[in-house]
This record gives structure tokens, sequence and C-alpha cells, in this order.
């Protein structure tokens, strides 16, 4: 057909013959069709992200727990996200290591202390390796025993990183874990952290 269009232009009445395509078909773009039905069914995490768990607080709903060491005023000095099955006795070690060493103030020799002299913890890190491992690191274990303190009360020293978890708590973004990403989870959470020291030294 393009042929006989072409010699019927040349006739009388008839607008010349139309002009060779600037380039052919085959140099533009490549069909993406087959790349997009490809990434229908790609998903970068499954349902719930890295370090979560099954919950035993919460109908065993898919969640994290995070693990934070203060100070004395509540200060959060380290913070550790596991999945919610994991035991608290099984991060005490790491969660003590992750603490930053401390400078001395000006006119003290010596190095800066990088561990507390004692630690106080709740009746889930009442175990012999919990308080041999503190030990080793040269920190005297205060960790409330089973079946002997009262559970009524968090204790006098206790409270004071349970009030740390609340205030982390209050933050709308470590109210509910939304991201699949351990990582920027943790992200928000080391930030929650920096926006309590600020509100403590403002």
């Amino acid at each position: 057909m393009l042929a006989t269009l072409t010699r019927v232009a040349g006739g009388r009445g008839v607008g010349e013959a139309a002009p060779r395509l600037a380039r052919p078909p085959g140099a533009g773009r490549p069909d993406r069709l087959g790349a997009c039905l490809a990434r229908l069914g790609f998903r970068p995490r499954q349902k719930g992200g890295a370090k979560t768990g099954a919950n035993p607080t919460d109908k065993g709903k898919a969640g994290s727990k995070r693990h934070v060491v203060s100070d004395r005023g509540g200060i959060p000095l380290a913070v550790v996200l596991t999945a919610a099955n994991v035991h608290d006795s099984k991060v005490l070690e790491e969660a003590v290591d992750a603490i930053e060493p401390i400078k001395r103030p000006l006119g003290k020799p010596g190095r800066p202390r990088k561990r507390p002299k004692k630690l106080h913890a709740d009746k889930a890190y009442d175990f012999p390796r919990c308080r041999k491992a503190l030990r080793r690191r040269g920190i005297t274990p205060r960790i409330a025993r089973r079946g002997i303190d009262s559970s009524e009360r968090l204790g006098r020293h206790r409270w004071v990183v349970e009030r740390t978890l609340a205030w982390l708590a209050r933050y709308r973004r470590l109210s509910v874990r939304y991201e699949r990403r351990d990582d920027i989870h943790e992200a928000f959470l080391h930030l929650g952290c920096s926006l309590i020291c600020l509100n403590y030294l403002s």
C-alpha cells in the first residue's frame, strides 16, 4: 500500500509523498512492559520486617522490643532493638557493651570510665550468667531476685528506666513500629533518645 500511495502522489492534485521517518521504530526506548509486570509480585521485605517476633504479651502478634540502659536520672546511655520474643537476659551483654565512654571532667586524671560501677535490673535478668557477665566487666549487679523481692513495686531505682521507656513511647513514631526495615526504626529510636537528652539539657 505504501508503494501505491507513492505513485499516486506523483499525479495531479495530490500532495507529496510522506517523508521518510526520522528514525526506525526500533531506535526508541525499549519496551518496559515486561519489567513492570515482573515487579508486581516483588516485595523488598516480608510483612513485619526484620527483628520482629511473636509478642507474648500481645496475643502473639509480630512486634519488636527495645532494651534501654539509662543513668540514675533517666538519660538513655544505650539502646538495643530486638524481636519481641527475644528474652531480656540474652541482650544484657550487648546493651552494656554499647555504652559509650564518658569524658572525665577537666582536672581529673585517668582514662574515661566506660562502664558503670553498678547496674540495677528487674527479675528478667535474674540468672547466674547475667551476674557473672557483669562481674567480668567490673560491674556490681543489683538484680531483683525472683521469689524474694516483691513484684508489686518497681523498686527504688528500677522505676527510672521504666520512666525512660515511657518517654520514648510518647513519640508517635516509636509507639507503633511502622517500618519494615529495622535500621530505619533504630534510627528513629536513637533520634528519640537524642531528644530526651536535649530536653534534659534545656
